[in-house]
């Protein structure tokens, strides 16, 4: 077997039985991450780093001393999350060349447990888009474009019409689900995490809101950003949230983690779970496909047993609007501190200072970043407080209520779709402007942030394009364990195919890769 293509808990138990070495399974990666560099995943890689850092795992190993089940599991990091003396771009010529003091929290957790960084990944400009095509570095292609069942289904044209992964952890995903790293984190704000682990085929969670630290995650929408985790199973996703929950003196939004086992039951009895299933995500734009897989698995609950409902939540047709104007709002009050002064890019113009802010801004911003601070900056003015801000507030406390009196009548979990349908090609995406994709990849995903709820994609089957189709479950808050069994419950059943490279075993070594720490730019 591919050892690349193994779960977390088996390439672990490898590493402990000295079946395979930490310096040995970097070096696989690593040599993927060549091998796969067209995809355009990583925007650093972190050779020298990485190498060292497994070599410290094996010595901590073959001494008997491992720190936990991580210890040697190589993983990528969104390029939003600082990394202490990494460099760290938000695919943003404004942050060419910052470099930071400190390591987010939940990436120091994870380097604290000995697992080994590969790299920071590729995402849309400071994580604004759906598609990971809007960045300085260039668009993500999703590895199921490599994949035998998109190039047979897609003929001599395949290989030139490539797939986006989604947006914006795109890069995560990617690394993930092209085998070159066991486990990557995301962020996500309005589906960020689930709608790229959807459309490649990976099982990506939204965690409850606080549950994880934000100290250290470049904030997009700080009250609803929330760390994501991207696995190839829901059991690794329960694995990383067990080591990533808790309270960070750092960020006062975190909450106390429930009490109790991370680890998934293995007694998990799904009659005991009631499923609901929102008429409201019936959306315009919904696929045949996607409609044809989320009866398929309402019809394996009501057949194991459990309790199917249909439920409503009446304000969710004002979601994505609310959810543009608070974004967009939040948005324009966190680019401010992008000014040339401090870090970053600074504009040459020396004229005045409020002619070098506007330089540097105008020069170091993407014209998606420019368009949502204009906006929000209007939805701010005074004249316009009440009538935009104001309102969405409003509204978005009716989302959150319809939530809280659907899981009070008895409802555990909602099913719903991930997305409209399996991923675009490339040319089709770019075809419409990144406002009007955002609205329609974004609308089964954002209201969970809205609501602070956890949610998970879990991928079900391949479409009749041979690309991954994915559900979403939607979880009380806190539940996120409970929302993770059922997951792991779901997935058991689907017989989703693990991905097949054309012309490609998927594990080749290949020469060393260049050193490529910090030395990335636009």
């Amino acid at each position: 077997m591919n050892v690349l293509s193994l779960s977390i808990r088996e390439v672990s138990h490898a590493l402990r039985e000295g079946q395979l070495s930490p310096t040995e399974l970097c070096r696989k990666c690593l040599n993927r991450i060549k091998r796969t560099r067209h995809l355009n995943a990583y925007i650093t890689v972190t050779e020298e780093t990485a190498m060292r850092q497994a070599q410290e795992a094996e010595a901590r190993l073959q001494s008997g001393t491992p720190r936990g089940p991580l210890d040697g599991i190589p993983f990528a990091v969104k390029d939003n999350f600082c990394t202490k003396d990494i460099l760290t771009t938000c695919a943003s010529k404004m942050l060419q060349g910052y470099v930071p003091p400190f390591s987010a929290t939940v990436v120091q957790k994870l380097l604290d447990q000995g697992a080994v960084l590969l790299g920071k990944t590729n995402l849309d400009e400071f994580a604004m888009g759906a598609g990971s095509t809007d960045g300085a570095f260039g668009p993500v292609h999703n590895p199921w474009s490599d994949a035998e069942s998109y190039r047979q289904h897609g003929g001599p044209e395949a290989e030139s019409d490539w797939v986006i992964t989604g947006g914006s952890s795109g890069g995560s995903a990617a690394a993930v689900a092209s085998l070159s790293s066991y486990f990557a984190l995301g962020s996500d704000t309005g589906g960020s995490t689930r709608n790229p682990g959807a459309l490649c085929g990976l099982v990506a969670v939204k965690p409850t809101y606080g549950l994880l630290s934000r100290h250290g995650l470049i904030p997009l929408v700080n009250s609803m950003d929330v760390p994501g985790i991207m696995t190839r199973s829901a059991r690794d996703a329960a694995t990383i949230l067990g080591i990533l929950k808790g309270q960070d003196m750092l960020d006062a939004t975190t909450i106390p983690s429930p009490p109790g086992q991370t680890d998934l039951p293995e007694d998990f009895d799904i009659r005991q779970i009631t499923v609901g299933i929102p008429q409201e995500y019936h959306a315009p734009g919904l696929s045949r496909e996607t409609l044809r897989q989320w009866s398929r698995v309402t019809d394996l609950f009501e057949e194991a047993g459990v309790q199917v409902r249909e439920v409503s939540l009446p304000h969710t047709q004002f979601s994505i609007v609310c959810y543009h104007v608070l974004c967009c709002c939040e948005v324009a009050s966190n680019m401010a501190r992008f000014d040339g002064l401090e870090y970053g890019h600074r504009s040459p113009e020396s004229s005045s200072t409020e002619a070098m802010y506007a330089a540097t801004r105008h020069e170091g911003f993407n014209d998606v970043v420019r368009r949502r601070i204009l906006a929000g900056n209007y939805f701010l003015l005074k004249q316009n407080y009440e009538r935009y801000f104001v309102k969405a507030q409003q509204v978005r406390r009716l989302i959150a209520e319809d939530f809280t009196k659907v899981f009070s009548s008895g409802v555990d979990v909602l099913l719903t779709p991930t997305t409209l349908s399996d991923a675009a090609t490339y040319r089709d995406f770019i075809s419409e402007d990144n406002r009007t994709r955002s609205a329609q990849e974004d609308v089964f995903t954002q209201p969970a942030n809205m609501a602070g709820l956890p949610a998970v994609t879990v991928p079900t089957a391949l479409s009749s394009r041979g690309l991954p189709i994915s559900l979403q479950l939607i979880g009380q808050p806190l539940q996120d364990r409970k929302l993770l069994a059922v997951a792991h419950w779901m997935e058991q059943r689907m017989g989703f195919p693990q991905i097949r490279f054309h012309g490609d075993c998927g594990e080749e070594d290949g020469a060393p890769l260049a050193e490529t720490e910090g030395t990335a730019g636009p």
